[in-house]
């Protein structure tokens, strides 16, 4: 298997674990993996962009522009910004729950992500899900990137075994967090078939 996934979002949305699992995934079922994450101001809610690259026509980390299978954009915005990366047939899963940026508070322009929404409708093929209405039964948005994980993997398109994926949650997730996180996974695979 050859897949270049590119994952991104903004400082806080867990878009690192998700990479790192997705990278650990390929490693078990025996592929060779390249990652790269830059994250600059990611504590303070700036963009975070992960490259995994999985198998052997990857020679470097980092995904060429136009190259990517599969796009997961944590936040609309984001996956605008990120859309140069996905190859003209790739599929897209983005988070429809905008997440104003810090100078949205000093000069506000009622960002809502709607526009960016509409445009990528036009763009791409693309699987629009809203974090906030996924994760209202698990009382936090912070499970998002595990239900994004399980709608990639559930769609086919990750091109991972779940049973692999779940082994990674159970090895990266703190255990007092890992029967929501497992819980949300479900939810995503659930969505995913559904695609």
């Amino acid at each position: 298997m050859n897949k270049d996934i590119l994952i991104c979002g903004v400082g806080g949305q867990g878009t690192v674990l998700a990479s790192k699992i997705i990278a650990a995934s390929a490693m078990d079922e025996g592929f060779t993996v390249h990652s790269a994450e830059t994250i600059g101001m990611a504590q303070r809610g700036g963009s975070v962009t992960s490259h995994v690259r999985i198998g052997d026509s990857a020679f470097s980390p980092l995904i060429p522009f136009g190259s990517a299978d599969i796009l997961l954009a944590f936040e609309p915005a984001e996956a605008a910004r990120c859309l140069k990366y996905l190859r003209p047939d790739g599929i897209a899963v983005v988070n429809t729950s905008p997440v104003p940026p810090v100078t949205e508070s000093l000069r506000p322009t009622g960002y809502d992500g709607s526009a960016m929404v509409a445009w990528l409708r036009q763009q791409c093929t693309c699987n629009f899900v809203d974090a906030n209405e996924v994760c209202q039964p698990f009382g936090s948005s912070k499970f998002f990137n595990i239900i994004l994980l399980g709608i990639a993997a559930g769609s086919g398109h990750l091109g991972l075994s779940q049973e692999t994926l779940i082994r990674q949650i159970e090895k990266n997730v703190p255990s007092r967090f890992l029967e929501p996180n497992l819980a949300a996974f479900q939810t995503g695979l659930a969505l995913g078939r559904k695609a």
